[in-house]
């Protein structure tokens, strides 16, 4: 084995002090080029946002829509079944004291009638005349009918809500067949759901005055009368309670248990419109709360 030489030695000590200088150097020139960059480096902005102003309190206006023919039969039906089953009046039926309403009445649907006379509703043309009338009365009731409270007055008057099984704000579709061919004839049931106000004595204490009817007469061309859809009584007001703290739908079962309730919605009539279901023509207003 060969002994390395004094000369060798050296040199190879040499190298490898070379070879840590260079290292070392190396590693501070990445560490200080490290550091530097670290220190280049910019912080973060924390951006604090600014307190937004609290929005003023909304203003809640009141915007319940008027009860419609849809609404208004509903709660009849729900007080009805109230009354049949002896449970207590709904809150919907009792929350709706205080509502407006704008009630749909479709009528004479069928055609004219021969005869005004003895129809609560109905309508007839004139051709020598040109003249169409149409008339629209309300029905009177007496109080005990009702089995309502004697603060209410004498009386009640009002119209029955025709076909009460329809939310339907127009006449049904004309030409369709009454029953199938065969069968005998069906006893329609008795009107069931009625609007109704109540009337008071007059000043002097007598007989309570009568209904107030709505007419109109006008004088329409043949050629521009149409009266395909019939016409439509719209009754306009307010849902009331009755007196007494009473729900403002009252249902009654004269003849017992067996019969269909028989249900009164107690209102404030505002105004009374005929109107012209074809070309929804007002033909006449009538406001009652004025005239009362």
């Amino acid at each position: 084995m060969q002994e390395p030489s004094v000369r060798k030695s050296r040199l190879a000590i040499a190298g490898g002090f070379a070879l840590v200088v260079a290292v070392g150097g190396a590693g501070f020139v990445v560490g200080r080029s490290t550091q530097s960059a670290r220190q280049a480096a910019p912080a973060p902005v924390v951006t604090t946002p600014a307190p937004s102003l609290k929005a003023a309190p909304e203003t809640v206006v009141e915007t319940s829509r008027p009860l419609s023919r849809a609404d208004l039969l509903g709660l009849a039906a729900a007080a009805a079944d109230a009354q049949a089953s002896g449970g207590t009046v709904p809150k919907a039926v009792r929350d709706a004291a205080g509502r407006p309403f704008d009630l749909v009445l479709p009528f004479g649907c069928a055609g004219p009638g021969d005869s005004l006379s003895g129809l609560p509703m109905g309508w007839r043309y004139d051709d020598g005349s040109q003249a169409l009338k149409v008339t629209a009365s309300p029905i009177a009731w007496r109080a005990e009918e009702w089995q309502a409270s004697s603060t209410m007055g004498d009386a009640l008057e009002g119209f029955w809500i025709a076909r009460p099984w329809s939310t339907a704000e127009s006449c049904p579709p004309q030409g369709r067949q009454a029953m199938p061919t065969g069968v005998d004839p069906i006893t329609l049931p008795g009107q069931t759901v009625a609007i109704a106000r109540p009337v008071t004595k007059d000043e002097s204490g007598r007989e309570m005055r009568a209904p107030r009817s709505y007419d109109i007469v006008r004088r329409v061309p043949r050629d521009r009368l149409d009266t395909s859809q019939g016409f439509r009584l719209r009754i306009i007001g307010r849902v009331e309670a009755s007196p007494g703290g009473v729900a403002p739908i009252t249902c009654v079962q004269p003849a017992g248990i067996e019969q269909r309730p028989i249900c009164r919605i107690n209102t404030r009539i505002d105004e009374v419109r005929i109107e012209n279901a074809a070309t929804s023509d007002v033909l006449g207003a009538w406001p009652t709360a004025a005239a009362d």
